[in-house]
């Protein structure tokens, strides 16, 4: 469009608009029609780092050479499309943003809002109208909003109160999510419902209806693949740089923990079915109060127990070991190392009988709790064994008259060598009352009965049976009794009461 300027003796006055304009916060540039820069008020100057109206450069061409203008994305306004060569063609526009720097210098850089509108008169341009807003605050807040916004590692998105709309998310959110910008940024609550499969659905949606705060809670937050993960969000009311309200929602990742919790069950599952149909007796029992927890089908069958009838019981109350002692000496073993192994006890049943066992425990955790797993496993039929093979031994060479006269001359070569080599040993010096130790032993007593017969305390009895087995070279109660009967010992003990 061209225009033709008016002379300038039929040219209007406008002082009056200028008086109107000069104090406004807002930048205000008059142009002719034929692109001449005739007025600008202070607050245009100074947002073009100029103190003088020449400085803008006299016309719209001479404006364009003094003045970069690049639009926010850093890409540079062709000349055409300059604000103040749009309206010398004639063209109103309303809220164009631009960053403005004068020509060759790299700083001060401001944003301009720039609008324009043409004033006519009798149907003809008669006064062209830039309107300038200093905007380089309020988008330097906005810079320094996204950046530490974008820069948080939290995940998070920020919803618009007026319409419910996304209006930023970072890069936290799509790294958990898995979702585009593109996809979210735009596009409503009521269509991307993060509130959907929340814990307290309701209590969060009247919660961002009120613009209050959303106190944290789980939720199943939705996939692209049409998954969802479980999170921990919170909403916090806040204001963007332009002082729109907002809601800030954050999330954290409890995908791991579901994981790892789901582990967890399976692993206990797998050692409740373990533990309960282990062929082996077993005994779960807490370790602050050593109360019994679980006992399994094999540990009943032992015990003759029932399981409601140990179960919250502790071992104590049920007289589960043959003494007191052994008890203490279970929790002291388990006190001081956490474990044992291979301790040799006496399990006292249901009807009172005891069972002879080798037991072992280990302290592990259940369901977040430390417990005491103790296994027993029963000997007394190999104890017996044992017993009932020396007496057997011991009576075929006391009377062998059932054997054949072959096996007899072969038992007492034998027997006559190890009397021989009885014989030539040194004498071994036992006291009177490891003598009585020892005859205990060969009738088959533990410790405990030991120590209850001759009245020491059970420590005493296993000194006198460890000085006992370094004199004779014994290792086991067996080699004792063996080594006690191959050399005709005649050890007795009379209890006196």
């Amino acid at each position: 469009m061209t225009t033709t300027a008016a002379p300038r003796d039929e040219q209007p006055d406008r002082e009056q608009l200028h008086r109107i304009v000069e104090d406004l916060s807002d930048g205000v540039i008059l142009i002719e029609p034929d692109g001449r820069i005739v007025w600008a008020n202070a607050a245009a100057l100074s947002m073009h780092g100029c103190t003088a109206l020449s400085e803008l450069g006299g016309t719209a061409d001479a404006y364009r050479h003094r003045f970069d203008l690049r639009l926010r994305s850093g890409q540079p306004v062709p000349p055409a499309a300059y604000p103040i060569a749009r309206l010398c063609r004639g063209e109103a526009f309303h809220d164009v943003v631009v960053n403005v720097r004068q020509a060759h210098q790299a700083e001060p850089d401001w944003v301009h809002r720039e609008r324009g509108f043409v004033l006519d008169r009798a149907g003809q341009p008669d006064c062209l109208v830039l309107i300038i807003c200093d905007a380089t605050e309020a988008f330097e807040a906005e810079e320094r909003f996204e950046s530490m916004f974008n820069a948080n590692p939290a995940p998070a998105v920020i919803v618009r109160l007026a319409d419910l709309r996304y209006v930023r998310v970072n890069e936290g959110f799509l790294d958990l999510s898995g979702w585009e910008r593109d996809q979210i940024v735009g596009r409503s609550l009521y269509d991307f419902d993060i509130l959907d499969q929340a814990a307290e659905k309701d209590k969060a949606k009247a919660r961002l209806a009120e613009g209050d705060i959303i106190p944290q809670m789980e939720a199943d937050l939705p996939l692209p693949n049409g998954d969802t993960k479980l999170v921990l969000l919170a909403g916090h009311p806040a204001e963007m740089p332009n002082n729109e309200p907002c809601m800030i929602f954050t999330f954290a990742d409890l995908e791991p923990r579901r994981r790892a919790e789901m582990a967890l069950r399976q692993s206990e599952e797998r050692f409740a079915t373990a533990f309960r149909f282990a062929p082996v007796p077993m005994l779960l029992t807490s370790l602050d109060g050593h109360r019994i927890l679980n006992v399994n089908h094999a540990f009943l069958a032992l015990t003759d127990w029932g399981h409601d009838s140990v179960v919250g019981r502790k071992p104590a109350e049920i007289e589960l070991f043959e003494s007191s002692a052994t008890r203490r000496e279970i929790e002291r073993k388990v006190s001081e190392s956490g474990s044992f192994r291979g301790y040799e006890l006496q399990v006292k049943t249901r009807t009172g009988s005891l069972v002879t066992c080798i037991a072992s425990a280990e302290t592990v955790s259940i369901n977040g709790q430390f417990c005491i797993l103790a296994a027993f496993q029963d000997i007394s039929d190999r104890k017996r064994t044992e017993l009932d093979l020396i007496a057997a031994i011991e009576g075929a060479m006391q009377d062998s008259s059932w054997l054949s006269q072959k096996i007899m001359d072969r038992m007492a070569a034998l027997r006559g060598k190890a009397a021989k080599g009885a014989s030539g040993s040194p004498t071994v010096d036992l006291t009177a009352r490891e003598r009585e130790v020892l005859a205990l032993i060969t009738k088959g007593k533990t410790d405990d009965a030991i120590a209850s017969a001759l009245s020491l305390k059970r420590n005493t009895v296993r000194n006198h049976v460890a000085r006992l087995y370094a004199k004779i070279g014994a290792h086991s109660r067996a080699e004792a009794i063996i080594w006690a009967r191959d050399r005709g010992h005649q050890l007795e003990f009379e209890t006196t009461n």
